[in-house]
C-alpha cells in the first residue's frame, strides 16, 4: 500500500485557481465516492480549507492512483489538466506522512503556527470515517497528525498568540484607515473566522459592528458572545444597504459564489451621496464571496486573502525558531507512524504463524480430553485449555515481537522467509486478513 497527497495550497496556487478546487463538506461523500471507484484507491480522505485543497490516498498502485485524482481535480474544477498540473504538489510515502504532520502543526499554513487548520483536519478524519473513505492506514494517520498537531502547540510556543487569516485579515485593514474606533464595520457571514474576526477588531477598539449572515438567529448568537459592545445584526436581503453605509466591509460567507459584485454594488454606490473615504472591502472566504470586478467601481478598494502575505510576513520571522523546534518533534512522530506502517508487513507471516500453532495447541487439547474421558470436569478442561494458551502465547511472544520491531527492512524479510520455511506457512495478503476480523 503505498500513501500519496496530492493537492495545492497558498504557495502553489492563486486564490483564483483555488476557489475552483474547492470541496465543501456536503460534497465530500460524492467526491469520495468518485474517487474510490479508481480500482487503485483503497483509501481516500479530503482536507479542503481556504488556502488549501489535499486529497489523501492510499494506493496499490501509485501512478494509476495519483493520475485518477488528477483526473477528478480537472474534472471537479473544469480547469483543463494541463492548465491545473503546474499548481499542484504530488508527495508520496514519508514525504506524504511528514506534510500531513506540519500541516496540522500550523507549519505549512499562511499564517506560521495557525490554530484554525488542527480542526480542519479533525473534520477531514470525521468526513472520512463517515463516508467510508477512510480505512487502517489513513485513519492512524490523520489521528498521527492530529496527535502531533496538539504536542507541537503543547511542547513548543508556536501556538502561543499565533496570528490567524482573521487577525491578519485585521491588521491589514487596520494599515490603510489606521483607526478602527470611527468606522463603521460591516461582516458578512457568523462561522468561525467571523467570530477570530470580531475578537480581533473589538482588541483594536472596534466598536461599531454590523453583522450580518443568511439567518438572523446565527448573528444573534454570535453577537451574543461579545456582550460588551453593542453588535448590531441582520440579514444578508440587506446587504448592500449596510455596505454602502460602511467604511470597512469583511465577507467570510459559505457561498460558492460571489455575493458582491459590480453589478449589484455600482448602483447602489452611485445613488450615495459622494463619500469623503473610499469602502474598503477585505474578502477572505474561499471560494471568493467578492468578485474581481468590484475594484473597477471608482469608490471601493478590494482585498482577498492574498493579499495577507505582506502582513503576515511581518510576523513570521520571530517564529521561525519555534517552528525549528516543532519540526524535530514531527521527526519523532513520522518516525513512530513509518514504523508501525512497515510493521504492517509483519502482519500475514505473524497470522499465518499464529493461525498454525493455534490449529496445532487445539488438535493436541482435543486428544487429550478424548484419552481423559468423561469423568474429566469442564472445570479441569479449562484448567488445561488456559495451560495450553499461555504456553502458546509465551513461546511466540519474543519472536513476533522482534519481528516487528525489526527497523532493517532486509533483516526482517530474512526473518519472515525464514519463519514461513520452518513452518512451512501459507501467508494470507494483509488484505484477506482485513477482511477476516
Amino acid at each position: 500500500m503505498n500513501i500519496a497527497v496530492i493537492g495545492l495550497s497558498h504557495q502553489t496556487a492563486p486564490v483564483e485557481v483555488r476557489e475552483k478546487l474547492s470541496i465543501p463538506s456536503a460534497q465530500v461523500a460524492d467526491a469520495i465516492a468518485d474517487l474510490s471507484g479508481s480500482p487503485t484507491i483503497e483509501e481516500v480522505s479530503i482536507l479542503s480549507t481556504c488556502n488549501r485543497l489535499e486529497i489523501h490516498i492510499v494506493a496499490s498502485e501509485t501512478e494509476t492512483g495519483v493520475r485518477d485524482v488528477m483526473r477528478f481535480l480537472s474534472e471537479h474544477s473544469g480547469l483543463a489538466l494541463g492548465n491545473l498540473r503546474p499548481h499542484l504538489f504530488v508527495l508520496l510515502q514519508q514525504d506524504a506522512v511528514m506534510h500531513l504532520m506540519r500541516v496540522a502543526a500550523g507549519l505549512d499554513s499562511l499564517v506560521l503556527g495557525e490554530g484554525q487548520i488542527l480542526s480542519q483536519v479533525k473534520h477531514a478524519l470525521s468526513l472520512g470515517q463517515q463516508h467510508k473513505g477512510v480505512g487502517r492506514i489513513l485513519n492512524r494517520l490523520l489521528k498521527d497528525s492530529i496527535k502531533a498537531g496538539k504536542r507541537v502547540r503543547t511542547e513548543t510556543n508556536l501556538g502561543t498568540g499565533a496570528v490567524s487569516i482573521s487577525s491578519a485579515a485585521a491588521e491589514l485593514a487596520l494599515l490603510k484607515v489606521e483607526n478602527f474606533e470611527d468606522c463603521h464595520i460591516a461582516i458578512l457571514g457568523a462561522g468561525k473566522m467571523a467570530r477570530l474576526l470580531v475578537q480581533h477588531l473589538i482588541s483594536k477598539r472596534a466598536s461599531k459592528i454590523t453583522l450580518l449572515n443568511r439567518t438572523i438567529q446565527r448573528a444573534d448568537e454570535l453577537a451574543a458572545q461579545f456582550g460588551d459592545v453593542d453588535i448590531k445584526t441582520g440579514t444578508l436581503d440587506g446587504m448592500l444597504e449596510v455596505v454602502v453605509t460602511a467604511d470597512v466591509v469583511f465577507t467570510c460567507t459559505s457561498a460558492v459564489e460571489p455575493i458582491l459584485h459590480r453589478e449589484n454594488l455600482e448602483p447602489v454606490c452611485l445613488a450615495q451621496p459622494q463619500r469623503a473615504n473610499k469602502l474598503m472591502v477585505f474578502d477572505i472566504a474561499v471560494p471568493r464571496n467578492v468578485h474581481s470586478n468590484i475594484g473597477e467601481i471608482d469608490s471601493v478598494f478590494a482585498f482577498n486573502v492574498d493579499d495577507l502575505k505582506a502582513v503576515v510576513a511581518q510576523n513570521q520571522e520571530s517564529r521561525r525558531q519555534m517552528a525549528l523546534e516543532a519540526e524535530a518533534l514531527l521527526d519523532e512522530e513520522v518516525e513512530a507512524f513509518v514504523d508501525w506502517l512497515r510493521s504492517l508487513d509483519t502482519v500475514p507471516t505473524i497470522s499465518s504463524l499464529r493461525s498454525k500453532v493455534e490449529t496445532i495447541r487445539t488438535q493436541e487439547l482435543e486428544k487429550a480430553m478424548s484419552r481423559l474421558g468423561t469423568e474429566f470436569s469442564e472445570k479441569h478442561r479449562g484448567v488445561v485449555e488456559a495451560l495450553t494458551r499461555g504456553i502458546v502465547n509465551k513461546i511466540l511472544h519474543d519472536p513476533m515481537t522482534q519481528l516487528r520491531a525489526q527497523r532493517d527492512m532486509d533483516a526482517r524479510d530474512r526473518a519472515m522467509e525464514t519463519l514461513q520455511i520452518l513452518f512451512n506457512l501459507e501467508t494470507a495478503s494483509r488484505e484477506e486478513i482485513g477482511s477476516n476480523r
